[in-house]
Parts: C-alpha cells; sequence; structure tokens
C-alpha cells in the first residue's frame, strides 16, 4: 500500500530566489550607494527604496530571471523531495512579466521539480499544504498547516511564526519531522 507523502509549499522570491541580493545590485548599479544585507535588517521596501524604484526593478525585462539562486536550496529541495511532495508557489501574477521568467528559473535551476508542483497564483491563501516555506506573513498567516519563515530583511521583528534563517536549519527541522 503507498504511502502519501506529506506536502511542502515553498515560496520563490526572497526563499530560493535571492532577491535581496538582486535588488541590492540593482539599487548600487543605479545609485551608486552600496548596501549590504546587515545594512538593511529591519527595514521594509518602502523605506529601503525611493519612491516606485521597487515596482520599476521588478517591471525590468530579465529581473526575474536573473536572480541568483539562495545559497543551499538546490541541495535542500532535492532532499526534501525525497519524502515530502514540494511545490514551488509564487505570487506572480502581481507581475505579468515574471510568469515565464520564473518558469524559466525554475526549469534552469529546479528541474527536478515538474510543472506540475510549481504554482503561479495571486493569494497563497488557496494553498492547502501540510507545510508552507515563505518570507512573508501574510501569506503564512492563512496557511493551515505549520509555518516556517524564512528570514529576510523584512521580517526582521516578526515574532509569530518559527523563524529560519537559512536551508540548512530548514532540512534540520524536516528531519525531525520526518522522524516523528
Amino acid at each position: 500500500m503507498a504511502t502519501t507523502k506529506k506536502s511542502i509549499a515553498i515560496d520563490m522570491d526572497g526563499v530560493i530566489a535571492d532577491v535581496e541580493t538582486h535588488l541590492l545590485e540593482k539599487y548600487e548599479l543605479r545609485s551608486g550607494i552600496s548596501l549590504t544585507k546587515q545594512q538593511i535588517i529591519g527595514r521594509n521596501d518602502d523605506t529601503l527604496f525611493p519612491e516606485n524604484l521597487l515596482v520599476e526593478f521588478l517591471n525590468e525585462p530579465h529581473f526575474f530571471r536573473t536572480v541568483p539562486v539562495m545559497d543551499g536550496a538546490v541541495e535542500a529541495l532535492r532532499k526534501l523531495s525525497q519524502n515530502f511532495e514540494i511545490y514551488i508557489v509564487s505570487a506572480a501574477t502581481e507581475f505579468p512579466l515574471s510568469f515565464g521568467e520564473k518558469l524559466a528559473w525554475l526549469n534552469e535551476h529546479f528541474s527536478f521539480v515538474t510543472w506540475h508542483n510549481i504554482v503561479f497564483c495571486g493569494k497563497k491563501s488557496i494553498i492547502k499544504t501540510d507545510y508552507m516555506v515563505d518570507d512573508m506573513c501574510k501569506n503564512l498567516d492563512h496557511c493551515l498547516g505549520k509555518r516556517l519563515l524564512f528570514t529576510a530583511f523584512h521580517n526582521h521583528d516578526v515574532k509569530h511564526h518559527q523563524r529560519f534563517d537559512d536551508w540548512d536549519s530548514i532540512l534540520e527541522f524536516f528531519e525531525s519531522e520526518v522522524i516523528a
């Protein structure tokens, strides 16, 4: 008798795609001001970038296609997919250019995740998985399963979700879930 794997919804931007690094690089090219991840901890998008600059970056052609992969993400998802049903979930509808770019990016870096397990949506409240890994509280707050907050500059002060700073700590968490 086949057993059903538990499911994990995994966000793209800020979780498997290192958008912070990409935005800081774009910002330095545009403004000449170099910022580190340490310098932006606790700030939000509104206070970090001048008016409309973030939206300009996110609407640039190739922005989403050229985002670096988050350290450890490929290896972690490959490992997790052995014991869990993995879904890559992105609220991509806000940025229409992102669809094709995100799909191409996923096919390049996460080719072991099939198109059946890629979900582009507007609101993640429609996602019903056993676990969700995301950097945005607005997505985790609606999750019916266990919520894993991936640390990002904008969620530094969040205290109501279990926090994970990197993919190693997430793997550690899921290793204990498999044993339990």
